[in-house]
């Protein structure tokens, strides 16, 4: 080029017979842009396979860990029945150690089973395998279940457990054991960082258009610079504030995520020393299914608060209640 560029060309000649004479006609042609294009499909192809690639790789992820899920929840399962065996036929005979060094043996029970569960909806979450079992519930009906089946726990702990509303019914489209895991771990979270004479909230409120629920504790609170990163997969606030306690860094991110299949967002505002405020939103519609009040009932009659919140609660050392 004018300014000493090397490009691409394509050079056609032809010969003809201009005024009786043998004249050469050479057309030069700028054809970089075709080098431009074969270099896009190249890295297109490239691309494509790459995807492919990962999404096989997603897919035999889901598989294994779907697969070690059930390799470890069978075992467990064996373990608490007989632990279950040992305290029926052992009852009135067992000594307070042996009834520790049981209970002791149960909780770590479900925290595997909490850690296995957790671990395989990231992974599915994450593939994209993982969907929602909608169905027309009364949300306020299940959040306060879900509280009151922690109640005798929390107070046991010194601590003042509420739960209030600004309606008695409110039915939407809701999966209601993600929703009670959900409310089940922002507890979880709240018991721990909350010390004995504090308080813990659960305050739903219906406006109209989305219903809002949120757990609220005057505890320890979560420092700043950790609260931009409290959602985020496999990260933990500071151990050194935690009390009693263990996790794995998923529980919260997994929260977000089911939240937001919901369609809904979390938000949270925490001020060290005076304690921190979990609110999530949900949309409020109805699914296309059975008439709600039907569904609303039975949403209630298959779900056991108690077996589940000792699971979510796995973590705390001395949850076994």
């Amino acid at each position: 080029t004018e300014y000493g560029e090397a490009i691409d060309v394509e050079i056609v000649g032809t010969r003809y017979l201009y005024n009786g004479s043998l004249t050469v006609l050479v057309v030069i042609r700028d054809v970089s842009h075709l080098r431009t294009i074969t270099e896009l499909e190249r890295k297109n192809k490239e691309n494509s396979e790459l995807l492919y690639e990962t999404l096989e790789y997603d897919k035999i992820k889901t598989e294994f860990f779907s697969n070690l899920s059930h390799e470890f929840r069978t075992p467990i399962n064996v373990i608490l029945a007989a632990l279950q065996l040992i305290k029926t036929i052992k009852e009135g005979a067992l000594s307070g150690k042996e009834k520790n060094y049981l209970n002791i043996v149960k909780q770590n029970c479900y925290r595997l089973l909490r850690l296995t569960s957790n671990l395989i909806d990231i992974t599915k979450i994450d593939s994209d395998f993982f969907d929602l079992k909608l169905v027309n519930c009364n949300i306020v009906e299940i959040a306060e279940a879900i509280t009151l089946s922690v109640a005798e726990y929390i107070e046991s702990k010194g601590i003042t457990l509420s739960f209030d509303t600004n309606t008695e019914e409110k039915i939407i489209a809701c999966d209601p054991e993600q929703i009670e895991r959900v409310l089940l771990n922002l507890l979880s979270n709240a018991v721990k960082f909350t010390l004995s004479g504090g308080r813990i909230e659960v305050k739903l409120s219906d406006l109209g258009n989305i219903v809002i629920i949120t757990v609220k504790d005057n505890g320890i609170g979560i420092p700043e610079d950790k609260q931009k990163t409290i959602f985020d997969r496999f990260r933990q606030v500071n151990k050194s504030l935690r009390r009693n306690s263990e996790g794995s860094g998923i529980g919260l991110s997994l929260v977000k995520s089911l939240i937001e299949k919901h369609g809904g967002k979390i938000y949270l505002r925490s001020k060290l020393g005076e304690g921190s405020e979990f609110t999530f939103e949900i949309p409020c519609e109805p699914a296309y299914i059975q008439t709600s009040s039907i569904i609303s009932q039975s949403c209630m009659s298959n779900h056991s608060f108690v077996e589940r919140a000792r699971i979510e609660f796995s973590d705390i050392y001395d949850c076994i209640y």
